[in-house]
């Protein structure tokens, strides 16, 4: 399984000159916690840092600092994790887990932004899959029961 199948295609996307209320509405307006910030390089749309609603928190409000004064470019994370399309999910669960990120833009093999996959898409897959490992047990108790009748 790739994470190309499971990003979401739909991603948010500011500039670094962008307005961080501006980023702030548009977080709202999506529902969404983080935009990817973007540029663009060689033809393609890519991705350049990521931006948080923890961010917004920890850096505009709790250092009480006028939004209206601040650019995306500003607060945003510049140490970016990226995935390819191609890579797998367990391999990409394992560099988020070593990165410590939650969130991570998917690039194509251009390198331009393809989609974001976050832990909270991870978990859901992965618990799907665990559903289906249950079904598989009580699939083999009912085969067992009925190939092996009790004496």
């Amino acid at each position: 399984m790739s994470v190309g199948q499971f990003c979401n295609r739909e991603t948010v996307i500011v500039r670094k000159q962008d307005s961080i209320v501006e980023a702030a509405k548009l977080m709202r307006e999506h529902h969404v916690g983080s935009i990817v910030v973007v540029e663009d390089s060689k033809g393609v749309v890519a991705p350049v840092g990521i931006l948080t609603d923890r961010d917004l928190v920890i850096e505009i409000l709790a250092a009480e600092l006028n939004p209206d004064e601040v650019a995306v470019g500003d607060i945003m994370s510049y140490e970016l994790l990226t995935a390819r399309a191609s890579d797998g999910l367990w391999e990409t669960l394992q560099r988020m887990r070593g990165k410590g990120v939650r969130r991570v833009p998917v690039v194509d093999e251009q390198g331009g932004l393809a989609g974001i996959i976050s832990s909270d898409d991870l978990l859901e897959i992965l618990a799907g899959e665990l559903g289906e490992l249950t079904k598989l047990i009580a699939r083999e108790q009912q085969r067992e029961q009925r190939v092996r009748p009790p004496v």
